[in-house]
């Protein structure tokens, strides 16, 4: 996608890496709405090598299904942990997570929900995501390079 960029424009492909960033870097996440139900679910991706995965947790609101936070990292409770406290500030009705056990001991019982169909929206958000951005493609020969790039790239898709 760079390259192809690149050659439409007739710049080079690190201009236009610089220019994704600049672009990124304006772009503020938006502000969550308290007393809603969110969504939460993980992205397994790779960056310059498919032995190195990496996961992008998503939180979505339910009712906009807007993705309201992210973050990028390994699979671990650090990870999960920044989603989770960054929707917690907006005391959320409900927290639809998969069934993945790190989640019993990041949420509250009274607001966590883990029931069928309940991350559906998430989920076809994911799809979304491997289908427009290439670089998520589980099949390819695209891949980011550096979490900065991905990071931006991600931020330009969900917010811009």
């Amino acid at each position: 996608m760079i390259r192809s960029i690149a050659r439409l424009l007739s710049i080079s492909a690190s201009t236009v890496l610089v220019r994704i960033r600049k672009i990124a870097a304006k772009i503020e996440q938006p502000t969550i709405v308290k007393g809603k139900e969110f969504e939460v679910d993980e992205l397994r991706t790779y960056i310059k090598k498919k032995d190195k995965p990496i996961w992008i947790v998503l939180a979505l609101e339910r009712s906009s299904k807007k993705i309201v936070t992210f973050t990028i990292g390994s699979r671990t409770n650090k990870t999960l942990n920044t989603v989770i406290k960054t929707i917690e500030l907006a005391k959320p009705k409900k927290i639809f997570t998969d069934k993945l056990k790190n989640y019993r001991y990041l949420i509250n019982n009274k607001i966590h929900n883990t029931k069928q169909y309940g991350t559906n929206h998430v989920e076809r958000a994911n799809l979304d995501l491997r289908k427009n951005l290439k670089r998520l493609n589980r099949k390819t020969i695209c891949f980011s390079k550096s979490i900065t790039v991905l990071t931006a790239i991600l931020k330009i898709y969900f917010w811009y």
